[in-house]
């Protein structure tokens, strides 16, 4: 197996190897799960004890629990207490998915080591936000170590979330693939703290280097840091970096999987197994009604570009048609560079409704804690699109209609891009 030359410096080790100015003297939490990783695939835990010894206070972790152990959403994590450091681990995916004053009390400053997948639902970047809201309340600081958008920096695409449509899966109006890094997003989530929550398209002011060592200020309600990547390109995919793929999640297995996830994601609002409980995840999906041959027809009939849906069947082990023979597909993405994830999968609803509308169902509440909306309507953001889907609306014609909000996000997010 040829071996990738890496050409990509996580954030995480360009700390590691800065060992800023203002890093010193200062008591540290640490909110990283197990992609959390530095060379030789050493923990960041570890990494940052290393260099802090005891002034690491208290760890933290996202969905999924600190060990990356909880498979499903809305599975919570108890906290804990690291039984090498004796320090408490608080999980941010339980009563509370924000920090409590009571976290933070014993640390100055809180560093963020999270693989993101690019994708608006992925909620770790949502953890991130509530933690820079916290830690501005109790004014301290907040420090993301940067890593790949794997996905690449360059293409957007969706819609943004609707006024009334936010939720943990999305606390502020962005595209589904917004292509940005965690650590842009956050500079532009903390702008958007300090302006107001609102649809975006405000001026804001760009990151500026820090003089006392690595790292950028981000201008907003809280002190926020940027450590950025050395090395990274924004239309780099996570292959290119040489960097390794970690799960950063139970079911994102590979980099193939963050890929295809920004649509496919939908399908967990659906009836439809979204491949949980196989070895492929969201690559693979169906359901034991699929007539295989009149949808792969339809969808074959659209000309969409760089995939190829193969038909599959397969029995999840767990989750959704559990112990069944599901008829479905493996999603084969044959150029990364022309598939449109988004749009993909909602023509792949849309012909799964036309040929299977009896037997085809949306997902009933609750989903990611919201109790009155239709799970589809708070991944998608907008019940707009459930509703094309249902009434065979020209998905093309939708798609245009999100060009003039992407154009203005797009304008937005230029302010707070690190890397060209």
């Amino acid at each position: 197996m040829r071996s990738v030359k890496r050409r990509v410096l996580s954030g995480l080790e360009v700390l590691a190897r800065a060992r800023p100015r203002w890093l010193r003297g200062r008591r540290v939490g640490l909110l990283m799960h197990p992609a959390s990783v530095g060379p030789a695939y050493i923990p960041a835990r570890d990494l940052i004890r290393d260099r802090c010894g005891a002034r690491l206070r208290a760890l933290f972790g996202p969905q999924h629990g600190f060990a990356g152990e909880k498979q499903d959403n809305m599975i919570e994590s108890a906290h804990g207490v690291d039984p090498e450091l004796d320090i408490p681990v608080y999980s941010l995916y339980s009563e509370t998915r924000s920090p409590a004053p009571e976290m933070l009390a014993d640390i100055d400053l809180l560093l963020v080591d999270l693989q993101d997948v690019g994708t608006r639902v992925y909620t770790f970047e949502w953890t991130t936000a509530l933690a820079l809201e916290a830690c501005a309340a109790q004014g301290k600081e907040v420090v993301i170590l940067d890593r790949p958008n794997p996905i690449g920096g360059v293409t957007l695409e969706g819609n943004l979330i609707r006024p009334g449509y936010t939720s943990f899966v999305g606390l502020y109006p962005v595209p589904m693939r917004h292509g940005l890094t965690l650590g842009e997003l956050a500079a532009l989530v903390n702008a958007r703290m300090a302006a107001g929550e609102g649809a975006g398209g405000e001026r804001i002011a760009p990151p500026t280097r820090r003089r006392d060592g690595a790292g950028w200020r981000c201008p907003g309600r809280c002190a926020l840091t940027v450590v950025p990547m050395a090395g990274w390109r924004r239309r780099m995919l996570f292959p290119g970096t040489g960097l390794p793929w970690v799960l950063p999640s139970p079911n994102m297995p590979t980099f193939d999987t963050a890929v295809v996830y920004p649509g496919q994601v939908l399908l967990e609002g659906t009836n439809l197994s979204e491949g949980r409980g196989t070895t492929r995840p969201f690559e693979i999906f169906g359901a034991p009604f699929i007539d295989m041959k009149a949808v792969r027809r339809r969808f074959e009939a659209r000309r969409l570009p760089g995939v190829v849906l193969r038909e599959h069947a397969f029995e999840p082990t767990f989750h959704k048609w559990k112990g069944e023979v599901c008829r479905g597909f493996q999603m084969h993405v044959t150029d990364v560079a022309a598939y449109k994830p988004y749009l993909t999968t909602l023509a792949i609803l849309q012909d799964i409704i036309a040929e299977h509308g009896r037997r085809f169902e949306w997902k009933q509440p609750p989903y990611e804690y919201v109790t009155d909306r239709l799970p589809i309507d708070v991944l998608t953001g907008d019940p707009a699109v459930r509703q094309a889907l249902e009434g065979g609306g020209d998905l093309r014609a939708l798609e245009r209609s999100w060009r003039a909000e992407i154009a203005a996000f797009a304008r937005e997010a230029r302010e707070v891009r690190l890397y060209e």
